[in-house]
């Protein structure tokens, strides 16, 4: 399935090409869930070596990628999140031993513990299964996906865009090769070879051989995994993420986390969208802000009562309220309770990742009760909601999801927990 030669469009039947895939995979999953942890780290570091060795092919290969994008005049933003460079595919190498590094949560028993029976009860963390995970224009995410889903001891089956077909394909070689190396099927991780969409629909319905689907892309990519697929789906829409500055808030700190929680980065997920101010504090902070936020190109737009503080801003719309723009944009109210910010939360928010600045033990406990969003912070910015700083080491995706993973997704949240009794011989006497 990791063959760079791309299949003719004429000669590819979606439905025949998908069910092979899931039936390959679920072969493939067997074998990675018999597979140590040394031997799933060996081919990790395996990998790593081999897309070091063929950084020129891969690099190759995104060029035409690139200029394909070009001539179809995508946007500069596109392109940017399509083009790699030398340390870029340097980065998906030591990124892959990094994930080598992690502890392997496979195997790890929980809570075990003896029962009246002489029974011993506990869990036991196992794979999930195969992962299909679908993804736009970067073609990092191949290696970075595969990477979590080895470790993690499940099959992958990768299907990035069309876009970046030629870079993907090339980083999925490698990566064959070097699961080869280390014993384990080159079928563990495969990487979809043909642009054609009806084969991304069978996939999504094929709940026999696949156990989860991953979206990671735009709102659309996401709505429309969510609406075809049968299969249980890890997923987030919006990100419109909230920080809310309590009466009782150090007037610096507050400053400091709304501006990183906008300005630090205008298009992930995890940046704030909305500023939502408590009337007693507003007019020490919102014009201060608002000097921070041109200097950088912000536009506000804002309630009533934020326009009288600060009169360049634009009057804000209902639909601001509830808008991700990923871009540097921002929409300020002011509020004059903790009541009303967590109300507005609740009615508009994503459940995403929202964030409260106070110096009051009672409001920031209240705040992460109340506030049901994935990640809830209190005096930090938004921006630190990532796989990364909370310790994952990694993650494949944000999931505002309420059952199994919630949140930055790394590789406790590509596996499950199974129920495992240890006996001597009990039987049941009632």
């Amino acid at each position: 399935m990791n063959d760079v030669a791309l299949p003719k469009a004429a000669a590819l039947d979606p439905a025949r090409y998908a069910r092979d895939t899931g039936i390959a995979a679920r072969v493939a999953a067997r074998a990675l869930a018999r597979s140590g942890t040394s031997v799933r780290d060996a081919a990790l570091r395996a990998i790593a070596a081999a897309i070091r060795d063929d950084a020129a092919a891969i690099l190759a290969a995104n060029a035409r990628d690139v200029a394909r994008a070009r001539a179809e005049n995508r946007d500069a933003a596109f392109v940017d999140r399509l083009a790699l460079d030398a340390a870029a595919v340097m980065a998906m190498a030591d990124g892959l031993a990094a994930v080598a590094a992690l502890p392997d949560p496979i195997g790890a028993i929980d809570d075990l513990r003896p029962m009246p029976s002489g029974i011993a009860v506990g869990h036991m963390r196992v794979p999930l299964g195969v992962v299909l995970i679908i993804y736009e224009s970067r073609p990092d995410v191949t290696a970075d996906a595969a990477g979590l889903c080895i470790k993690s001891g499940n099959a992958a089956i990768l299907r990035g865009g069309s876009e970046s077909l030629e870079g993907n394909l090339a980083i999925g070689a490698a990566i064959a090769r070097g699961l080869v190396a280390a014993g384990l099927p080159r079928d563990a991780v495969q990487v979809v070879g043909a642009a054609d969409r009806a084969i991304v629909g069978h996939l999504l319905a094929d709940d026999v051989h696949i156990d989860v689907v991953v979206p990671r892309g735009g709102k659309g990519l996401i709505e429309r995994v969510a609406r075809e697929t049968k299969v249980p789906v890890l997923k987030h829409l919006d990100g419109v993420c909230h920080v809310y500055i309590d009466v009782s808030a150090d007037v610096d700190m507050a400053l400091a986390i709304a501006d990183n929680a906008k300005t630090q980065r205008y298009s992930t997920c995890n940046t704030m969208e909305t500023l939502l101010v408590h009337a007693g504090i507003a007019p020490r902070v919102l014009p201060r802000l608002a000097a921070i936020y041109a200097a950088k190109g912000v536009e506000l737009r804002g309630c009533e009562r934020s326009r009288a503080l600060v009169p360049a801003m634009k009057p804000a719309a209902e639909d601001d309220w509830s808008a991700e723009y990923l871009a540097p944009i921002l929409a300020v109210r002011i509020v004059d309770s903790l009541d009303e910010a967590i109300a507005h939360i609740a009615r508009y928010g994503s459940q995403h990742t929202d964030a409260i600045v106070t110096d009051s033990h009672d409001a920031a406990q209240r705040f992460l009760r109340e506030v049901d969003s994935a990640s809830v912070m209190v005096n930090a910015s938004t921006r630190l909601a990532d796989g990364f700083e909370y310790g994952l080491g990694a993650e494949i995706g944000i999931s505002t999801n309420k059952l199994h993973a919630r949140g930055p997704v790394g590789l406790e949240g590509l596996t499950s927990r199974k129920w495992i009794v240890l006996g001597s011989g009990q039987l049941r006497e009632r």
